[in-house]
């Protein structure tokens, strides 16, 4: 489910649930290709012979990855209408409480904390969370700042 509104009323949206995306497969590839991009090889991500016993009994995406989703999954949620550029302002709070491992489908829900006026557009704060299929806890719950500029 995707919501699409105008630069103008974005601030409308302010409590807003803006529902769960799709989810999307968590594979070996795209975690070997993140370890090669970060330089971050560790076993637990990409031999996944050895991580079969390792303490999460398969490999794991590395936690960055599993936030790097926040990105696509925001566009799959939120369109905003009438802007010439969207900036990821940054992040206030991030936790990774449950690993994702791969073969695992995640999903992220997202509210709209806050709307504020920046000089030339608009700043909006989300409370999103990320979710492994049939898990018990969030994979990741994080606050993002993204930035519209008409």
């Amino acid at each position: 489910m995707t919501t699409t509104v105008s630069l103008q009323d974005l601030p409308g949206l302010v409590g807003a649930d803006l529902g769960r995306s799709a989810y999307r497969e968590i594979t070996q590839q795209q975690v070997n290709l993140f370890a090669d991009a970060t330089d971050d090889h560790q076993w637990i991500h990409v031999d996944p012979e050895r991580a079969k016993d390792g303490p999460f009994g398969a490999p794991i995406a590395h936690g960055y990855l599993s936030l790097a989703l926040v990105i696509p999954f925001s566009e799959e949620l939120l369109q905003v209408d009438g802007v010439s550029t969207k900036v990821n302002y940054g992040l206030d709070k991030v936790r990774f409480p449950a690993p994702v491992k791969v073969g695992d489908r995640v999903r992220m829900g997202s509210t709209v904390r806050d709307v504020t006026e920046v000089p030339g557009g608009y700043q909006i704060t989300l409370d999103n969370v990320l979710e492994v299929e049939g898990g018990t806890k969030p994979a990741v719950a994080a606050t993002t700042l993204f930035r519209f500029y008409a």
